[in-house]
């Protein structure tokens, strides 16, 4: 589909209507000048942004290779994660993995064990695990499953053999269904061994 040629001495409303130019307001010609300015400049910075990501991905990573090449150094952390320091240790970049997890059928079977645990246990003196369980398997605003709380019932220091199953099958209904990368940079205070980050979010600026 062909954009509409605008005549001279025209401009198009929000509506696709063509208006003259000389029945546009002073005010809505300048609020227009100020938007389209401000967007113009969003724009080149968005594009900055994605250069600078693409850059510093490219180099750390060629970085860890580097290193793994010529020390025999592990630079990487947990799945992906490094953090690299100056050599004066003002300033730190930390690139980081977070996964995207989401349970299969089997985290219902988890489900169940669990509350053959809790309709025993309730007899007994154990409403903050009932609480928990219950706090874990509430769905959030989306209608998705906590997945953070359901996995930190996995930490509880409990031996019933059925609790036991119910978190084998939490661990086995985990799904990666997607990974993303991100890069954060900080420059250390002053002396101390504290690190405040250098926000490349225009709400953190």
């Amino acid at each position: 589909m062909h954009a509409q040629q605008i005549p001279s001495g025209f401009r198009q409303d929000a509506h696709g209507r063509l208006v003259p130019e000389a029945l546009i307001k002073p005010i809505d010609k300048e609020r227009d000048r100020l938007v389209t300015l401000l967007v113009d400049r969003a724009t080149e910075l968005n594009n900055e942004l994605a250069d600078y990501k693409a850059v510093a991905f490219g180099d750390i990573e060629a970085f860890i290779e580097l290193s793994a090449e010529q020390y025999g150094a592990k630079v990487g952390g947990r799945k992906g994660n490094v953090t690299l320091l100056s050599f004066d240790g003002r300033f730190k970049i930390v690139r980081a993995v977070q996964e995207n997890i989401a349970f299969d059928e089997r985290l219902q079977a988890a489900r169940a064990l669990i509350d053959d645990c809790l309709h025993e246990w309730t007899q007994g003196a154990r409403p903050e695990v009932l609480t928990l369980v219950n706090d874990a398997f509430r769905t959030d605003t989306k209608g998705e499953i906590r997945t953070a709380r359901v996995l930190a019932l996995r930490r509880l220091d409990i031996q019933d053999p059925r609790w036991l199953r119910a978190m084998q099958a939490i661990g086995d209904a985990c799904q990666v269904i997607g990974s993303r990368s991100y890069i954060r940079v900080y420059e250390r205070m002053g002396d101390s061994d504290q690190y405040q980050p250098i926000s490349l979010d225009i709400a953190g600026v």
